[in-house]
């Protein structure tokens, strides 16, 4: 019986969907058929809401899925059943396949499918070799100490118009992304009550815990905390170094306060502690996905994944370094190669990896206001 559900509700759906979307769709109308992991995350109670999985239905519920592995491991349908039952999978599947969907603008969705850890590295590499060249031009690559005087090297205003610019992009091009995502789910409209459930559990990461809060799966069957804990560690050191960038930007124009700051402000602070986070996190979460079973998540996302790592691991490597030897003849050296990593993360961001938490954080949403709304079992919406 559940096999010709799945069968049925594939059939029904077919000619509008993917055949990464399609396999979602066969795999759900079997777990709506059982429903044993309804208890499991958010995915699963708002996967009850439905009679049918539409393309939007099937983009949002992908989105919600954290890819913690548990329901795999659950699933009396798993493979080596003959009903091959691999959520994870087929949602990270899917997952990629937004994101280059919902690309703004779509032209450049396809750089999804190459954004792996050699474009990155590329990517940053020629940045890094420009911007040494223009140094080398300019008579300043090997210099005499200037006292962290960043600005001595590159004006202030030049960096700000050029970083600014390729970082107001990126916002807005996720933004158009996730505006159209939003539009196609048909959320509602969202209350207080739903936007601070919604914050806490971003903030939280609560569905890292798995469905019982020891933690995902990742080499095996396994619980760990370890994954939940390094995107913490990710998380919050970017955003105390965003936070650092934020500050210093006010003693620049508010209180007419310049760089270099003292190890001690609140600007350099909160970049130290931020860039500790971001060796810690990424280096953490790279170790987990050379280490995850292949059955976790979808394999030929890992280069895309471990690029957007990198970039991290090396813009905090690099920072800290900056930090340490500010004051030696090798500032400008150390400014250029920092510089060429950020920059190549802020080219990359709409387009890689980072999306995936815009992605999720609206899909949350969603939930939070679906779930408040009264029960309407819902035929499926293309």
């Amino acid at each position: 019986m559940v096999h010709d559900a799945a069968c049925n509700g594939t059939a029904t759906t077919l000619g509008l969907l993917t055949a990464n979307e399609a396999e979602v769709d066969r795999i759900l109308q079997i777990c709506n058929a059982c429903r044993y992991c309804e208890g499991f995350c958010a995915v699963f109670p708002a996967m009850t809401r439905r009679l049918e999985f539409g393309k939007a239905d099937i983009n949002y519920l992908s989105n919600l899925c954290h890819n913690c592995g548990d329901c795999l491991h659950a699933c009396q349908y798993a493979p080596p059943h003959e009903f091959a039952v691999n959520v994870p999978q087929a949602m990270a599947k899917v997952r990629a396949q937004t994101y280059t969907d919902y690309a703004w603008p779509p032209a450049l969705g396809v750089l999804y499918k190459r954004n792996g850890l050699t474009v990155s590295l590329a990517t940053a590499a020629g940045l890094i070799l420009f911007l040494v060249l223009a140094l080398v031009l300019a008579g300043s690559l090997i210099h005499e100490p200037l006292a962290g005087n960043f600005y001595a090297i590159f004006p202030h205003n030049m960096m700000a118009l050029m970083f600014g610019a390729v970082f107001g992009f990126a916002i807005f091009a996720l933004a158009m992304g996730v505006r159209k995502f939003w539009r196609e789910v048909e959320p509602g409209r969202a209350s207080g009550t739903a936007i601070a459930e919604t914050t806490s559990d971003v903030l939280r990461l609560r569905y890292l815990d798995g469905g019982h809060g020891k933690g995902c799966n990742n080499e095996d069957d396994a619980f760990t905390l370890w994954r939940k804990r390094f995107h913490h560690f990710t998380f919050y050191g970017f955003m105390l170094c965003f936070a650092a960038t934020s500050v210093a930007t006010l003693y620049h124009y508010l209180l007419d306060s310049h760089a270099p700051y003292p190890f001690f402000s609140i600007p350099v602070i909160l970049g130290t502690l931020g860039g500790i986070g971001l060796l810690i996190g990424p280096a953490g979460l790279l170790w987990l996905n050379i280490k995850r079973h292949p059955l976790h998540g979808d394999t030929e996302q890992k280069p895309m994944d471990r690029g957007f790592i990198v970039l991290l691991f090396m813009i905090s490597l690099t920072g800290l370094m900056l930090l340490g030897w500010r004051d030696t003849r090798y500032m400008g050296l150390l400014l250029a190669i920092h510089l060429g990593f950020v920059m190549a993360l802020f080219l990359t961001m709409p387009y890689g990896k980072f999306a995936h938490g815009i992605f999720r954080s609206a899909a949350l949403l969603k939930w939070a206001i679906e779930k408040r709304q009264p029960l309407n079992l819902k035929s499926s919406s293309n």
